[in-house]
């Protein structure tokens, strides 16, 4: 590997990530709570790393693709680790695991959150931490591509920390892979700022609003309230916010399209055609279950708090308007499935993905009519009306075998580990893995992730980080064969 590249990158990285610090910076100090002197040191700590490693190593090869996966999991796990620094010189996260599982879970867009009153953290240190939800939304090394200069590495960095799904949908809509992190950060932060000044309209304050929106578009569900999104029990609030969530998990390259007028694209789309039916079907069941069981008195609350909460689980975002634990079984179990399904590929989602779901239902189809009623015939599976490669088939079935395995591996372990029950357990490795934050159990809408211990909560910090690099990228640094030449 070339350890002189790496650290080249890894002192960008640091740098992008103490320059982010001014904005929680100038929100302390036009708040003027005691968070100023944690947070300017440890910008300041920070990027006195940064440039260093920058400056030291500024002759260097280019990245290859080990490089770019050494990168892409280890940069998650440093700049977590030095973005919990404002928050234990404060004091409001003592503990470095504490504070490292909040950056992890902020990072990689999860939501799940240790702080049992959110409400007593200053301002500035929770405009950071919502902060890293807008940074690691669109994949905080993607910001850092656009520093480099063109050539393989940043492509190679872009492929590490991409999904599977955007190898099978096979997106790259812009010549140079710069100019394509430019315009998706671009549409990235047009949404955020659009959802803000919505929010804004309806009567939401600017600081509420900027913290919400972060956590909407990166479909990530911080919020500087206990209650989450149900602290302000307002319909409109929760309406505009569904609509930005289901924007975070569309497939950002549909709304470039979208810009140059390229409608065709987005009409044979597959993924975004089976995402509006899974939108559908399951906003429907829980609707009708929550009304059938009169749970909110009228058809149009109950099609309100079930299309939130479905919206917000199926596009990862974990936003709640309500304990849904106290909701009826049946749609308590409509919302447990939809936590293994995740938005599209290329969005800010994670989870399985809408796309692997397509291939396996098609290869399924064509395999029973091979057998059972054509085996003659030459039957291809198609995406976006062009035939699917069968290594990408196999790579969206490993894929989706694999995250069950971890997921029941992973509800041993916790189960073994924390002593805890096998709803929770399970949950807490859903949740995490996924990236979703909230499940069921002691880590459910009304309670969180304090009293898991601290090997429980690096396990799950790394379910995070696994579930945000899409398994792979965070998984191959084991194999052996990585770490020879």
């Amino acid at each position: 590997m070339n350890y002189a590249s790496i650290a080249n990158v890894m002192g960008k990285l640091l740098i992008v990530t103490g320059i982010s610090l001014v904005f929680p910076l100038a929100c302390s100090l036009y708040y003027g709570e005691n968070d100023l002197y944690a947070i300017a040191v440890s910008g300041i700590f920070t990027i006195g790393i940064g440039v260093p490693l920058w400056r030291l190593f500024c002759k260097h090869n280019d990245l290859n693709i080990k490089d770019g996966f050494f990168i892409a999991v280890f940069g998650w796990v440093l700049i977590s680790a030095l973005s919990a620094l404002p928050f234990m010189i404060h004091g409001s996260i003592p503990s470095f695991t504490d504070a490292f599982f909040e950056m992890m879970s902020g990072y990689t867009t999860s939501g799940a959150t240790i702080l049992t009153d959110i409400e007593v953290v200053p301002r500035g240190l929770l405009f950071w931490r919502s902060q890293t939800h807008l940074l690691g939304g669109m994949g905080f090394l993607t910001l850092t591509v656009i520093f480099l200069p063109h050539g393989m590495g940043g492509v190679r960095i872009f492929r590490a920390e991409s999904s599977p799904g955007q190898v099978i949908t096979k997106e790259k809509f812009m010549p140079r892979n710069r100019d394509t992190m430019v315009w998706l950060w671009g549409i990235y932060m047009g949404l955020n700022l659009l959802e803000t000044i919505l929010l804004c309209v309806g009567g939401m304050s600017v600081f509420d609003s900027l913290l919400t929106s972060f956590g909407t578009v990166s479909t990530s569900g911080y919020s500087p309230w206990n209650a989450s999104i149900g602290h302000y029990d307002n319909a409109y609030f929760d309406w505009v916010i569904i609509v930005f969530m289901f924007l975070g998990g569309t497939t950002f390259m549909l709304f470039y399209h979208a810009m140059q007028g390229n409608w065709h694209v987005i009409k044979v789309n597959t993924e975004l055609r089976w995402y509006l039916g899974f939108m559908l079907f399951f906003c429907g069941m829980v609707s009708w279950i929550l009304w059938k069981e009169n749970t909110y008195g009228n058809l149009a609350d109950s099609i309100r708090y079930a299309t939130f909460q479905v919206t917000s689980i199926l596009t990862t975002t974990g936003f709640t308007t309500a304990d849904y634990e106290k909701w009826p079984q049946a749609a308590q179990m409509f919302l447990f499935a939809v936590c293994f399904v995740g938005g599209c590929a290329g969005s800010t989602t994670s989870g399985i993905k809408v796309v692997h779901y397509v291939l396996i239902w098609k290869f399924g189809v064509r395999a029973i009519k091979r057998i059972f009623f054509q085996p003659m015939s030459v039957v291809s599976v198609r995406l976006n009306q062009r035939p699917v490669d069968a290594q990408i088939i196999d790579l969206a079935v490993c894929y989706f075998i694999v995250n069950i395995f971890l997921v029941l591996g992973g509800g041993c372990f916790m189960a073994l580990v924390d002593q805890m029950d096998y709803v929770t357990a399970m949950s807490s490795v859903i949740a995490t893995l996924m990236n979703i934050g909230p499940g069921f159990g002691t880590v459910g809408p009304s309670e969180n992730y304090a009293h898991i211990s601290d090997m429980g909560k690096w396990f799950l910090s790394w379910n995070m980080l696994v579930g945000r690099l899409e398994m792979f990228s965070a998984l191959v640094v084991f194999y052996p064969s990585f770490w020879k030449r």
